[in-house]
């Protein structure tokens, strides 16, 4: 029982220490010459306009959602005209970042972890580096600055969406004017709610492109691993969702909402 501990111990750390060197190897090629301009607006594409039916639909329904669940309760206190302002606080604040994020952690990473495990598996990797290219600046680099820069942009328009599922849920059983509605979303908004979403919302892309990347580039040989580095990709990159989060919740709870 304890040799299992320690060997499972073990294999944690030596994790930890590929980890380091494959994110020291990450951020050398970020500075180094020859950005692959044309590899990053193709993963920009793939990254940001392939998820963002998925995402829009996503948002939308849960702002849908969330006003008929918030309805009974604020009509019960009394509070019904708060309704815009609960969904849009918690929205931008929480609800839209996370459900992005988780979105995409399922679709990217576990995009990013087969694609680069299929190439390993097929040896195109180890024929880059034999040909003089750098796949470390084609395939990573560019992938998770795209996660790092499109993640943030999904989550703004997925709040936008979400909002308007909103309006039309909020529309069953009251009546508000779009104008209004909108009007009471905004002012109920302010820097210190919009500024630590955005934030945080690149982190979760970075970990969602650094983890997919990482599990795919180094996944072992066999078709049987491609499959194993999709799904780690995706279960890895949502647990450090959820811990970002909670860490930037603290930060931001300490910085602004005193």
């Amino acid at each position: 029982m304890a040799e299992q501990v320690i060997t499972g111990w073990r294999k944690w750390m030596m994790g930890i220490g590929e980890q380091c060197v494959f994110f020291s190897r990450f951020f050398r090629n970020i500075f180094a010459g020859g950005f692959e301009w044309s590899e990053f607006v193709r993963q920009c594409y793939e990254i940001g306009y392939r998820s963002l039916m998925l995402v829009g639909i996503t948002s939308f329904i849960m702002g849908f959602v969330l006003i008929l669940q918030l309805r009974p309760s604020l009509v019960s206190l009394g509070a019904a005209s708060m309704l815009p302002k609960t969904l849009a606080v918690s929205f931008v604040r929480e609800m839209g970042p996370v459900i992005t994020a988780i979105i995409c952690a399922g679709k990217i990473a576990s995009s990013i972890g087969a694609e680069l495990g299929s190439m390993k598996v097929t040896e195109q990797i180890d024929a880059m580096e034999v040909s003089g290219a750098n796949p470390i600046q084609y395939l990573v680099v560019t992938r998770i600055i795209a996660t790092s820069l499109m993640v943030p942009l999904l989550s703004i328009i997925g709040d936008v969406i979400g909002l308007v599922g909103g309006f039309l849920a909020l529309n069953i059983n009251d009546s508000i004017s779009f104008t209004l509605y909108f009007q009471k979303c905004i002012g109920s908004l302010d820097f210190s709610d919009f500024l630590p979403a955005v934030i945080k919302t690149i982190f979760f892309g970075f970990a969602i492109g650094f983890v997919g990347c990482y599990k795919g580039y180094n996944s072992n040989k066999g078709t049987e691993s491609v499959g194993i580095a999709a799904n780690s990709a995706v279960v890895t990159a949502s647990l450090w969702i959820f811990v970002i989060d909670a860490i930037a919740v603290q930060i931001t709870s300490f910085l602004f909402y005193k």
